[in-house]
């Protein structure tokens, strides 16, 4: 596991996390201030043509990102804890059962140790991740193991990860989650329409795909490694953006590459344009790979740096992992006792 470096830890340091980047109660980070959701634009294939990317700028502002902001001590322990907070808490695997789901489950009720979060002075239920990801079949057992809780249940859906079924297919797939219970839905977008420059066909495709969500949120996943170029992955984001998207999302966690800081600046920049241009947030969801605290850390940078502290939040960010909990909470207990606790003491499921 990738290690944080820290300061050796004074002998009356305090062990608590600094208050001011400490998210609000569970409930609370997604219900205060809630704003309209992005209800979509009519397709500007003009402000599509306007798009440049320089990759070389790209990858020099993504790699000075890290560096821009040192996190230490208490304002790193409050930082993760946020993290916690904006975590889509995720299994996709092939050989995922109810009882995987439900200890998953459990885990998302409660992330992070009491002793630590006493430690830390946080209460509880201030620390929640913002939702539990599975498999359409596996909905319901989700949904009945988080029950009494605010934590939605997400579904990937559309054919994940390829998205290689009939549109129709996918529709009803949706429709079939929401009915099961999830309130949030990561749909994949198809691949050809992009790299054909076929926009009106993918806004067509995720114009239908929100519909068929309803209440639901519903993040667009653009699968970026299979977009070809940085420019593509900068129209993708905006055409699946003004067909109404709540979320855009690197990645399927399936691609030889997922998310990668270079992409998510171009989304970034993107989530920028159009809210300045119509007055309409999206969120970002980065994606697959993210299995280190310190790179949990790096995206919580480039949000702060390029989209402010409004985007901060669960309501706006989500980072989609599996095996990112135990380092998060590895490098909590750190921060507490001095050690890092044996690799038991912080089990996923």
């Amino acid at each position: 596991m990738t290690t944080i470096k820290r300061e050796p830890k004074a002998q009356e340091q305090s062990t608590t996390a600094h208050p001011e980047y400490l998210p609000e109660s569970a409930q609370g980070e997604r219900e205060q201030e809630r704003e309209e959701r992005n209800p979509g634009i009519p397709l500007d294939l003009g402000w599509l043509r306007e798009v440049r990317v320089n990759r070389s700028a790209v990858e020099r502002r993504a790699a000075t990102l890290p560096t821009r902001r040192t996190v230490k001590r208490e304002w790193q322990a409050a930082w993760l804890l946020r993290a916690i907070t904006c975590l889509d808490l995720t299994t996709l695997a092939g050989d995922d059962t109810p009882g995987t789901v439900r200890r998953l489950c459990a885990k998302a009720r409660r992330p992070v140790r009491s002793e630590l979060l006493e430690a830390l002075g946080v209460p509880e239920e201030r620390i929640q991740v913002a939702a539990v990801c599975v498999y359409h079949n596996l909905v319901p057992v989700a949904v009945a193991a988080l029950r009494g809780t605010s934590i939605p249940v997400a579904a990937v859906s559309t054919g994940f990860p390829a998205g290689q079924i009939a549109l129709e297919q996918k529709l009803a797939e949706i429709a079939a989650s929401v009915r099961a219970g999830a309130r949030e839905i990561d749909v994949v977008i198809s691949r050809a329409h992009v790299l054909t420059g076929n926009w009106q066909a993918l806004y067509e495709e995720v114009r239908a795909f929100r519909a068929a969500c309803g209440e639901a949120h519903m993040k667009t996943i653009l699968a970026t490694h299979e977009l070809a170029t940085l420019r593509n992955v900068g129209m993708a984001s905006l055409v699946c953006m003004m067909a109404g998207a709540d979320f855009i999302k690197t990645s399927t966690g399936k691609e030889a590459v997922n998310a990668t800081l270079p992409v998510g600046l171009v989304m970034v920049r993107a989530i920028r344009d159009y809210y300045e241009r119509t007055g309409y947030r999206v969120g970002l969801k980065p994606a697959g790979g993210i299995r280190s605290a310190k790179t949990a850390l790096d995206w919580l940078i480039l949000m702060k740096e390029e989209l402010g502290d409004e985007w901060l939040n669960n309501r706006l960010f989500r980072i989609g992992a599996s095996g990112l909990l135990s380092d998060i909470e590895r490098q909590l207990s750190y921060f507490v006792t001095g050690h890092y606790a044996a690799a038991h003491y912080n089990p996923l499921v």
